[in-house]
């Protein structure tokens, strides 16, 4: 069976963004929906409607205003690659091609914490980027990944890191 070609999404930012969120690729669900962290039994949104005190069930459009109003940008590290199905470990990693961080940090140059939704988005922004960016002092840290795979962990623990990591003090509810 041919591996189809997958491409991710725009960045979801604007120019007052201080932490980027970044995960590996789009599962199946958010590719066919066009949208970031579609599948339901994913807790992102429900973890950011937590967080940013939000209405969970608000419309896509209303959960990206709430981001980018707490001047946080989101994004996936992988530009494109082959995958069956939504997991990570199915990616080829044959096929990687990362995002063009380079001009993604130029042009958010307030970005000043990447956080990484997960073990694959930390692996390969650290094998594939990292390499490539030079002179973009960032702090980064690897939060337990919000995918239902990721199920060593309970909904109140994966909020509860998190809450942690995204606390009042390092994010704006202005």
């Amino acid at each position: 069976m041919t591996k189809p070609l997958l491409f991710c999404f725009e960045p979801v930012a604007d120019c007052n963004a201080e932490i980027l969120i970044l995960g590996s690729m789009p599962g199946q669900e958010s590719l066919a929906a066009g949208q970031y962290y579609a599948n339901r039994r994913n807790a992102f949104w429900k973890i950011m409607a937590e967080l940013l005190e939000f209405d969970p069930g608000c419309s896509y459009e209303a959960r990206l205003h709430e981001l980018k109003t707490a001047r946080i940008a989101l994004w996936d590290v992988l530009k494109s690659c082959t995958r069956i199905g939504s997991l990570d470990a199915s990616i080829d990693n044959s096929s990687i091609t990362a995002n063009n961080f380079q001009s993604f940090f130029a042009a958010h140059n307030r970005i000043r914490a990447v956080f990484f939704n997960g073990a694959k988005a930390e692996s390969a922004y650290r094998q594939y980027v990292l390499p490539t960016i030079s002179n973009v002092p960032l702090s980064y840290m690897r939060l337990p990944s919000t995918s239902p795979a990721h199920a060593s962990l309970s909904y109140e623990q994966k909020l509860q890191a998190w809450r942690a990591a995204l606390s009042p003090a390092e994010i704006s509810l202005s």
